[in-house]
């Protein structure tokens, strides 16, 4: 899109960008985001949308100042800022997984940190982050064109809410009741959820396997974005791991009887991330000269001068990968040469991440946080801290990185400049490091992490870190060689379906790697939930005289920002003591 027209075709006015009350806007959500979200995180078990809060927050505040003026560029630098910072305030799931395993008498480790080594680690590999990803922008989105159906939703939100003209007015509807629909769910669903630790699932039996649909607009929204095609290869995915898994496991003998979803889990998680990274690398390497293009595009004279220069990529990347390398050794204790390591070996980790999340929504940064403490569990065998620390180099790569792309599509949309938005998310990282900081210390000596107390943040992410941390100080022996066998199968197989998915013709029909892959990791009632929504923009699409996407993707934007509004604001509310915990 040219920045003009919104996915309903309306008209909206282009407005200016960068100026100093879009700044002061963009730091203060930034501000609110990164102090909100850990409890967000560490209590929901997930990491809500918070591009389209964020998109929200900024062009509430900026409208009341513009006179009527567009605002939606202005507005953009906000969700940019609030987006990254809450990529960084995610990786409090890391710090609680720190807490749980210095807990542990019998680990012996002690990986707890303070608030100036939290802010100079997060800040260091939140920067190398978003350096590593500003040349991909291009290639993930301008050429293959990936739905990234957060950043859609903020900027089809952006769009709507400035727009003008007749044809808005149904895209306004559309988002108004999406909004206010998955807004009043969440409100009825999540309190009672966040106060008495109930799933919200529609039946009892998906209570014990963990299949069934979630009472989730935000995921159904996402599914209607995201499309039938993908979400039927997640659902395929869902019925492997806890259909199909489950009992083909415990037949052979490889789990007991009686076993947890965890332990599922653990076996699945390597053919869903083999199946991932094969399917990502090898589209990356069929389309080696599209990226080469790119690469000389933005080193050449002729760069725009919207584009973030490559040499300053390259110089910044390697100022802040020798931060992280000093920061980690002098501070956390990790040799110099394990951090480099953990940085090269994360660059491809990172770019089969930013496809996954493009095309599914779902960010896998624990599965390939997982797959970096497995790397690590064969360089420094037993070592907890090595894998830990290393995994946390790979996670918090991966946040920025899907955070910086998630923003460039968004930006795509309503006309913003891909340097401005670099530059703003450059400078929120270390806000989010400081405000993650200081507020993740009061909530671990307010509420607990992961004791099992009434009141406690669980942070299940952390606490499956944590289970992989300890199975691997076992040594390699300890993860039964079928899981190994079932990687080696699934990465040839994603291979295959790679390269079949490039013919045009077949594509429709051919599984999709990155869609199986997910579907196996994520929450299977959340897929199934995706799927529903998936079913159900098709059927629309086909009932629908005109325009769909006039008032579907509208629709599909506020089911995402209702139950991300209050997956933000009522955990925030609660522990500020403004409403009462349910009884």
């Amino acid at each position: 899109m040219d920045g003009t027209h919104g996915a309903a075709g309306m008209v909206a006015p282009q407005g200016r960008e960068l100026s100093l009350r879009a700044v002061l806007v963009a730091f203060g959500v930034a501000v609110i985001i990164g102090a909100s979200y850990p409890y967000v995180v560490l209590k929901l078990g997930f990491g809500p949308n918070i591009a389209v809060v964020s998109a929200f927050f900024g062009w509430l505040a900026l409208s009341v100042v513009a006179r009527g003026a567009s605002v939606k560029r202005e507005a953009n630098l906000a969700q940019s800022a609030g987006t990254i910072a809450g990529q960084t305030a995610f990786l409090c799931t890391v710090l609680a997984a720190f807490d749980m395993l210095s807990q542990d008498p019998a680990v012996g480790v002690d990986l707890r940190l303070t608030k100036m080594q939290t802010f100079l680690w997060l800040s260091t590999a939140g920067v190398l982050g978003v350096l590593l990803a500003v040349p991909l922008r291009r290639h993930y989105v301008v050429d293959e064109k990936l739905p990234y159906a957060d950043g859609l939703a903020a900027g089809e939100t952006l769009l709507v809410l400035d727009a003008r003209g007749a044809e808005a007015r149904l895209a306004v509807r559309a988002l108004v009741a999406g909004l206010f629909a998955s807004a009043a769910l969440a409100l009825a669903t999540m309190r009672k959820w966040m106060t008495d630790e109930l799933p919200i699932k529609v039946n009892a039996w998906s209570q014990v396997t963990g299949v069934g649909l979630s009472l989730s607009l935000l995921s159904l929204g996402s599914g209607m974005i995201i499309g039938l095609r993908i979400c039927t290869n997640m659902f395929a995915g869902l019925v492997l791991s806890w259909i199909v898994a489950p009992v083909f496991l415990a037949d052979a003998g490889i789990l007991a009887a009686g076993a947890k979803k965890t332990d599922v889990l653990l076996w699945v998680m390597w053919p869903a991330t083999g199946m991932m990274i094969a399917g990502g690398l090898t589209a990356l390497f069929l389309k080696w000269s599209t990226l080469v293009a790119t690469f000389r595009q933005l080193s050449g004279r002729s760069v725009s001068s919207e584009d973030f220069p490559l040499r300053w990529v390259v110089v910044g990347s390697l100022v802040s990968a020798l931060a992280l390398v000093l920061v980690q050794h002098f501070s956390l204790g990790l040799p110099m040469w394990e951090t480099t390591l953990a940085i090269l070996f994360t660059i491809p980790l990172m770019l089969v991440g930013l496809r996954v999340f493009g095309e599914t929504n779902w960010g896998p940064i624990s599965a390939l946080s997982n797959v970096m403490q497995g790397v690590f569990g064969l360089i420094s065998p037993g070592s907890i801290q090595s894998n830990m620390l290393a995994s946390g180099v790979t996670g918090s790569i991966a946040a920025e990185s899907e955070g910086l792309m998630q923003c460039y599509k968004t930006g795509d949309m309503v006309g913003s400049t891909p340097r401005t938005i670099t530059w703003i998310q450059l400078l929120a990282v270390p806000i989010g490091a400081i405000a993650l900081a200081f507020t993740y210390p009061l909530l671990r000596d307010t509420y607990g992490v992961g004791t099992g107390e009434p009141g406690a943040l669980s942070s299940p992410i952390s606490q499956k870190w944590v289970g992989f941390a300890k199975l691997l100080s076992q040594g390699t022996s300890a993860l039964h060689p079928s899981a190994l066998w079932a990687l080696g199968i699934a990465v040839v197989l994603g291979i295959v379906f790679t390269v079949l998915e490039q013919r045009r013709e077949w594509r429709t029909w051919v599984p999709s790697p990155t869609g199986i892959g997910i579907g196996m990791l994520v929450p299977a009632s959340a897929v199934a939930t995706m799927f529903l929504g998936a079913l159900l923009d098709f059927g629309a699409r086909k009932l629908s005289a005109k325009n769909p996407d006039g008032w579907i993707l509208p629709l599909a934007s506020g089911l995402i920002a209702g139950e991300a509004l209050i997956a933000i604001l009522l955990p925030l509310l609660i522990a500020l003591g403004v409403l009462g915990m349910a009884s």
